[in-house]
């Protein structure tokens, strides 16, 4: 939109994501311009820029010239840079819009470089302690408690990859006549089996769950306390156990969706172009990588989509002991809502 603010009937709410986060569209289009790895190119000057803008909007202040899609960009921008608890920088790798150029080039050497034991523990180690850094970077500005789950979490998820990335390329290598494409899909069995353990354990201890109508960013136990559970008008109703067993499903499926393409399809493509005459062997890694980057450019958002950050649950799927609390408050609602996390 063109129109320029001081034109507005109503002005934008930008607390808010800019598209319906209720249709897949909407949290498609959201998440395509929160990965948007060119935000990375934007220097420092125009990141504090963008900064004062949002900053100065919240509190009624604004260009009266300034057009929506200004706007928009402006918050688009911070948000791409600045942590949403305590507003600083964020180290620029653990970034959302990093994933994609540094998710490509990991995977196109996990895929590249998969038969040799060394290079093997290079790529999941070096892929994991990228995982960490984005945990880390995202992780609740208010508490600092959370840093041994990070590192627990890190060192499930190595040795959790490792070990089966290493335990499927000996069995490949005692199966006789195995077909090659199977030794090119270890790493994605690897990474599907990381994200099994990895996420759990994060989850398990501590998530990181913003309450927008309190302001307030709290972190809760998630099996041992559950997760709040809200009406439709963002009132909590209570704390669920039962929420966490729909939620961690929906993002493991997620993460395993974003690596499908790459690490399957990819594969797939990349052994029938071997075949050409034209392919030698030093193409593979940069034909891999580029192979990944494509596919991840689409996948990261689309499988990011996949579910609505606040997903809706039936009050009566939940815990006996809740049920029953919201049911005796007047006019229960039959659906609550939960955020399910990335």
């Amino acid at each position: 939109m063109t129109q320029v603010l001081s034109k507005c009937e109503k002005l934008p709410d930008i607390s808010r994501p800019r598209w319906d986060q209720n249709t897949f569209q909407g949290r498609m289009y959201h998440f395509f311009t929160t990965a948007n790895c060119l935000n990375l190119f934007a220097s420092n000057s125009k990141l504090e820029r963008a900064r004062n803008i949002v900053l100065e909007y919240k509190q009624g202040k604004y260009d009266p010239n300034m057009t929506v899609n200004e706007l928009w960009k402006a918050k688009t921008l911070y948000d791409s840079a600045f942590h949403p608890d305590t507003g600083e920088k964020m180290f620029i790798l653990g970034r959302m819009s990093a994933q994609v150029p540094c998710n490509m080039v990991i995977t196109g050497g996990m895929l590249t470089f998969y038969q040799k034991l060394p290079h093997v523990i290079f790529f999941h180690w070096i892929n994991q302690s990228f995982n960490a850094i984005v945990n880390y970077t995202n992780r609740s500005g208010t508490h600092k408690q959370d840093d041994r789950t990070l590192f627990l979490s890190y060192c499930g998820a190595t040795t959790g990859a490792l070990s089966c990335a290493l335990s499927f390329n000996f069995l490949l290598k005692k199966w006789k006549n195995a077909p090659p494409i199977l030794a090119r899909l270890v790493p994605f069995a690897a990474i599907a089996f990381a994200n099994a353990i990895n996420i759990p354990m994060m989850r398990n201890k501590l998530v990181d769950i913003i309450i927008f109508h309190t302001t307030s960013l709290l972190v809760f136990r998630e099996f041992t306390n559950g997760i709040p559970v809200e009406d439709a008008d963002g009132r909590t109703m209570g704390f669920s156990t039962v929420a966490p067993e729909y939620a961690i499903p929906q993002v493991v499926l997620s993460r395993v969706g974003m690596a499908v393409p790459n690490m399957v399809l990819g594969p797939v493509i990349l052994e029938q172009i071997s075949k050409a005459a034209w392919y030698t062997p030093p193409m593979a890694a940069p034909l891999q990588t580029l192979l990944c980057g494509f596919m991840l450019a689409f996948s990261t958002p689309i499988c990011c989509a996949l579910f609505p950050q606040k997903s809706s649950i039936q009050v009566d799927h939940l815990e006996l002991s809740l049920q029953e609390h919201i049911n005796k408050l007047p006019n229960p609602p039959k659906v609550v809502y939960y955020n399910k996390g990335l």
